[in-house]
């Protein structure tokens, strides 16, 4: 699977599960594939829900901070990919 580099965790909020990620580059919607990787993360998952400013979106775009539902503990400075399909 070939993937891209579109933004960094800045924010993990432990009790609701969402990871605040800075989008740096290319886009984000609803329904892609993500994988986030760090230190000790690693884990891919669907986009479900994806809030900027506490409101629902269904795309991202460079330079917005979004809030991600994730099934995993993120960490700061995890690195976001968006999964391409092949």
């Amino acid at each position: 699977m070939k993937e891209i580099e579109i933004g960094k965790v800045v924010h993990y909020y432990t009790k609701i599960g969402v990871a605040a990620i800075k989008v740096i580059s290319g886009e984000l919607r609803k329904g892609d594939e993500i994988h986030i990787k760090g230190h000790t993360t690693d884990f891919s998952q669907k986009v479900e829900s994806m809030q900027k400013e506490h409101k629902e979106i269904e795309v991202a775009l460079p330079g917005d901070d979004i809030g991600i539902k994730v099934n995993e503990h993120a960490r700061e400075g995890d690195i976001v990919y968006k999964v391409l399909a092949e």
